[in-house]
């Protein structure tokens, strides 16, 4: 579980201007993570935009992450979806060579209940010895992990050792890190308001802002968990306005066109995804030459 404190970053997928995966681009962005300070790599989240990856495809990034990593930091790798009896199939073929555990969005769009998103990691979780990461976003799945819930998977679905909360609400979060076992991690899924979470109690963060701005991401993390939190809210702030702004008009297309300022990737995203609008582009193009000074 150690491997999973501190900050992970969702890596987006590059792309060509032809739309094809650019491996070129991935391999910098990989190494630019793991020379910055980065503790794990997530594979294949939403921000990798995993809804537009073929099955091929998905094969083709993990193993290439993989083989650029050369075992250097953790890998987690995102299985979800809303349809259990796939994600089990999925989880039961998969070649675990390489990964260190599982990213599991609650299903969506099905609105299950809360009996429902338990059934539904409970068998994912027999499904697979890797350890899981649930991952909470209401936002996208419209429907929301209560912390009765993810405190009843933690007892009793002993391979599910954390959870990605992007819930947004401080007082669940915060429900969640009193009550939860001892050996149950609360990761932020949210770049901004990762800060104060720290001061609340949570292990660390999967961040999107970070494959910008790794080096930054990695010290407000480090920093807060250490207790040094003038150090955290100075890195906070520095990034603030920049993670607001790669928001704005979605995500990846936001963090994408700043890796494309910073010559990691191409500002690429695939439809229905599209590039962010002009006002956005000069708004971080100006919070990215502030950054690089």
């Amino acid at each position: 579980m150690k491997q999973f404190l501190g900050l992970g970053v969702a890596l987006v997928t590059p792309f060509k201007d032809n739309g094809e995966l650019d491996f070129d681009g991935l391999e910098r962005l990989v190494e630019y993570q793991i020379s910055n300070g980065v503790d794990y790599l997530v594979v294949q989240g939403t921000t990798g935009e995993v809804a537009t990856l073929t099955t091929q495809e998905k094969a083709e990034v993990l193993a290439f992450v993989i083989k650029v990593n050369k075992q250097r930091l953790p890998i987690v790798f995102g299985v979800g979806g809303n349809n259990t009896a796939t994600v089990v199939k999925t989880l039961q073929q998969l070649n675990n060579t390489g990964i260190d555990a599982i990213l599991s969005v609650s299903p969506y769009y099905n609105k299950p209940s809360q009996e429902g998103i338990y059934q539904h990691y409970k068998a994912i979780s027999a499904a697979t010895e890797l350890p899981i990461i649930l991952y909470n976003v209401p936002g996208r799945t419209n429907s929301n992990v209560l912390p009765e819930t993810t405190i009843r998977i933690a007892n009793n679905c002993e391979n599910i050792i954390a959870i990605k909360e992007a819930s947004g609400n401080l007082s669940q979060i915060m429900t969640l890190i009193e009550n939860k076992p001892n050996d149950f991690l609360i990761i932020s899924g949210d770049d901004d308001i990762a800060m104060p979470l720290l001061a609340c109690g949570i292990d660390g963060l999967i961040s999107v802002v970070s494959n910008a701005y790794p080096k930054r991401t990695a010290d407000m993390i480090h920093a807060g968990l250490k207790g040094d939190f003038i150090v955290a809210k100075e890195k906070h702030y520095e990034l603030f306005q920049l993670i607001n702004a790669i928001f704005e008009d979605g995500n990846p297309s936001g963090v994408k066109f700043a890796l494309s300022l910073l010559n990691i990737c191409e500002k690429n995203v695939r439809l229905p995804l599209v590039d962010v609008k002009e006002k956005t582009q000069v708004k971080l193009t100006k919070l990215v030459k502030k950054l690089e000074k």
